[in-house]
């Protein structure tokens, strides 16, 4: 059962990957179907952030009077109802509206799943079930680019846009029978449905386990209100672990990831790869790496610790984009493979580090009390710096060039090693409870 769950949780990821990375293949057929200017492009292209911005508010605002599996829900619909206004799509501003809506599903969703995974996993094995859910991003991406490359032969965006209907009405199907957060019930006074949760999600679980989790939970739960104050994140400890997952966040989208996988197409034609079918088979196995690498970190990430695969993954980073950067300078066609090879090796390290780890960080970090406030407060760095790395992108490159605007994102990748180095804690095989109590202790 806890598999289903975590593959059921996870396929949100995959509705995030899908709708994120479909876009690569579709933006060459709409810009030869609709006038698109350098604003209009990067704003229909950001819209997907822009509208998570709204999306991760809302779960905010939502997810502890209402729990983690009603806003599931919720998201589930606003996917399937964007998907389809998607597709039938009329201009460039009505795909825009249908991708903002499809942007606040991905909000609610990237807020709320990771935080779900994390209640329901036993602490040994909590970051591959978190972890599983940036895979499922990476598995959604892959499967976009390969729809795309698929559809590319008859032109048709249409199928491309709306192929996340499929995935949107699995996770709608699969999320109205699985049962909520054990965590959230304890906090609701369903201290029974609780037990019953962890029992079918842990069947091995003795009952002084359960006993054990759930008096721990209840000792956690705040026994006054202001706890749950906004006023808590004026604590220095608690400040900090804001603050280091906001940054995390904010070093992760300025690494420029959002950028290759939404202008990946581009990229590589800029670069000297001719032909939109030779293009999309080429960003395919950069997705197909992601996908690779990211189930690597998935084994490695519980048994080295978060610490070292963060400082891994920005010093590799950083070496990728300067790589690419000096190519883009050159300006030499015949390195067109040398400069796939840059973008397959930032995958490589982006998948292994920077993709999973902020998402882990951020749900395990905060005191349950303040779990909803602190992720959503993450979720929202995300999403902002999402939005502003992919909608200025277009201008960017066309205004300082390829070269310059990889070298900025090599030099956020430079800053991440510092900081991963000086700040990234370590949170292997602690249960969120012991989490808890370490931050109330300091």
């Amino acid at each position: 059962m806890l598999i289903l769950l975590a593959v059921l949780a996870a396929m949100f990821g995959f509705l995030f990957g899908t709708d994120q990375g479909v876009i690569s293949g579709a933006l060459p057929l709409l810009k030869k179907e609709y006038a698109f200017t350098v604003q209009s492009e990067g704003f229909m292209t950001g819209a997907v952030p822009f509208g998570a911005i709204f999306g991760a508010i809302a779960a905010l605002l939502l997810v502890d009077r209402f729990g983690r599996r009603p806003m599931l829900i919720f998201s589930s619909i606003l996917f399937a109802a964007g998907s389809l206004a998607a597709a039938s799509a009329f201009g460039v501003w009505s795909l825009t509206a249908a991708r903002v809506i499809i942007g606040a599903a991905i909000g609610v969703s990237s807020l709320v799943a990771p935080m779900y995974l994390a209640e329901i996993a036993p602490a040994r094995i909590r970051g591959a079930v978190v972890s599983a859910f940036q895979l499922m991003i990476t598995v959604g991406i892959l499967a976009a680019f390969v729809v795309d490359w698929a559809f590319s032969f008859s032109g048709s965006w249409r199928m491309m846009l709306g192929f996340s209907l499929v995935p949107a009405c699995i996770c709608l199907t699969g999320i109205l029978r699985a049962p909520e957060s054990p965590r959230w019930l304890v906090l609701a006074g369903r201290e029974q449905d609780a037990r019953q949760v962890l029992q079918t999600v842990q069947p091995d679980i003795t009952p002084e386990r359960v006993d054990k989790i759930v008096n721990e939970i209840e000792a956690s739960r705040p026994s006054d209100p202001a706890q749950e104050s906004w006023s808590n994140f004026k604590k220095p400890r608690l400040r900090f672990l804001l603050i280091f997952c906001v940054a995390a966040f904010f070093l992760q989208q300025f690494s420029g990831i959002n950028v290759i996988l939404s202008y990946a197409p581009q990229i590589l034609e800029k670069a000297g790869l001719s032909g939109l079918a030779n293009e999309l088979i080429a960003t395919a196995g950069i997705g197909a790496l992601n996908v690779v690498v990211t189930i690597l970190s998935m084994l490695m990430v519980d048994r080295l610790g978060r610490r070292p695969l963060f400082i891994f993954g920005f010093a590799g980073a950083f070496l990728s984009l300067t790589l690419i950067a000096v190519l883009f300078q050159i300006d030499n066609p015949s390195f067109a493979w040398l400069t796939l090879v840059g973008l397959f090796s930032f995958v490589f390290f982006f998948a292994v580090s920077l993709g999973p780890l902020p998402w882990l960080y951020m749900s395990e970090l905060f005191p349950l009390a303040l779990r909803g406030k602190g992720m959503a407060i993450a979720s929202l760095s995300n999403w902002i710096c999402n939005f502003l790395v992919v909608f200025l992108f277009p201008a960017l490159a066309a205004g300082l060039g390829e070269a310059m605007t990889f070298t900025l994102f090599a030099l956020c990748c430079a800053f991440g090693l510092w900081f991963s180095w000086a700040y990234a804690p370590e949170t292997r095989g602690i249960s969120l409870e012991e989490i808890d109590q370490s931050i109330a202790e300091k």
